[in-house]
């Protein structure tokens, strides 16, 4: 081979390589993996192939919490996070294939998962989502918090693990993490209310299913790509009852100083976005929305201490690379990118 060719080869060949290599965290950092929407199903009753009679399968989702599972030590991996539509077409085949790949993760790292519009009924039923992952499946975790109940007849809708908390604890820094169903209604938000002042000298995080995305609700395929994005007026669980994105910010989120973090998913054709919002405390939540079509990408979150920053990485776990451009998002910016976050001071102290 030529010797310029040879060169061009190994460029070309190292490129790949680094590409597809995902650095270890500096020492005292860890990572918070978020997944986005898992709707990527295929085979017989799905949406993307209505018509096969292949098997169902998933490999997206597989190859997620498998390289969740092989990276857990090397990437200090302390919590996984699931920002809602698990599944596709809530029917009984897909439950149970979202259950077998969530089964990776059980018993080897805390996890949470969000009720997305897709995993139940428009009236909020989540009937399939409470038989397979029932709270009486985590109650004998260290880090399984509870879930919210309440007396009503419609035990299908809200409770059994459809909104939960959870507590871990990383790098010398105490952790409460929330996940909301899509457009909780205000009972459940009063639970998730009482739930941030109990533990208000932890660091909060909340993941719920819709929060950033267009606005006002598109009127036709094209405005999901084109109208005005940012915090969303809309709702599409719950009816009356349902609180839009605006509503859980203005009697929720904005009311608690110790809430850092909003992790959302949803919005395929957005994608990925980013809003910065000041809480009622002077406090600064970061809003992020994740939600790259199921194709292979999922976010991971490294909390770094000692430079109190949070590192967001965009990582392709069927391709084995970084993420640096999609169809609707073609900026690196992004998908990779740092935001600040102050570790070296508590909660308590802020309120102080």
């Amino acid at each position: 081979m030529h010797p310029l060719l040879r060169f061009a080869f190994c460029l070309a060949l190292c490129g790949t390589l680094f590409a597809a290599e995902l650095d270890r965290p500096p020492p005292g950092a860890f990572t918070v993996v978020v997944i986005p929407d898992t709707q990527g199903y295929r085979g017989r009753a799905t949406k993307s192939t209505p018509d096969s009679t292949a098997p169902l399968t998933n490999p997206v989702f597989q190859n997620h919490t498998r390289w969740i599972v092989e990276n857990l030590r090397t990437q200090n991996i302390v919590f996984v996070s699931h920002v809602g539509d698990i599944v596709d077409v809530n029917n009984e085949e897909q439950w149970q294939l979202a259950r077998e790949c969530l089964d990776r993760l059980h018993g080897v790292v805390p996890y949470g998962l969000t009720v997305g519009n897709h995993d139940m009924k428009s009236n909020g039923d989540a009937s399939l989502f409470q038989k397979y992952f029932p709270s009486s499946r985590y109650r004998h975790f260290d880090w399984y918090g509870s879930t919210y109940e309440h007396a009503r007849p419609d035990q299908y809708v809200s409770t059994h693990n459809v909104n939960s908390y959870q507590l871990f604890s990383a790098g010398g820094l105490d952790f409460v993490h929330l996940n909301l169903e899509c457009n909780a209604p205000d009972d459940v938000l009063a639970w998730a209310d009482l739930i941030l002042k109990r533990y208000r000298d932890r660091r909060a995080l909340v993941t719920t299913h819709m929060d950033l995305g267009p606005v006002d609700k598109p009127r036709d395929n094209d405005g999901f790509v084109t109208a005005p994005k940012g915090r969303m007026n809309w709702v599409k669980i719950h009816g009356v009852r349902g609180n839009s994105p605006v509503q859980l910010w203005d009697k929720l989120f904005s009311r608690h100083a110790h809430l850092g973090f909003i992790f959302s998913g949803d919005q395929s054709r957005t994608t990925a976005l980013r809003l910065a919002a000041r809480g009622q405390a002077g406090n600064t939540v970061h809003s992020l929305l994740s939600d790259y079509t199921s194709s292979g990408p999922l976010r991971l979150y490294r909390f770094v201490p000692t430079a109190n920053q949070v590192q967001a990485i965009t990582y392709d776990t069927t391709r084995h690379e970084i993420v640096t451009s999609t169809r609707y998002v073609p900026d690196r910016a992004e998908h990779q990118f740092t935001l600040p976050y102050l570790m070296t001071e508590s909660p308590a102290a802020r309120l102080r």
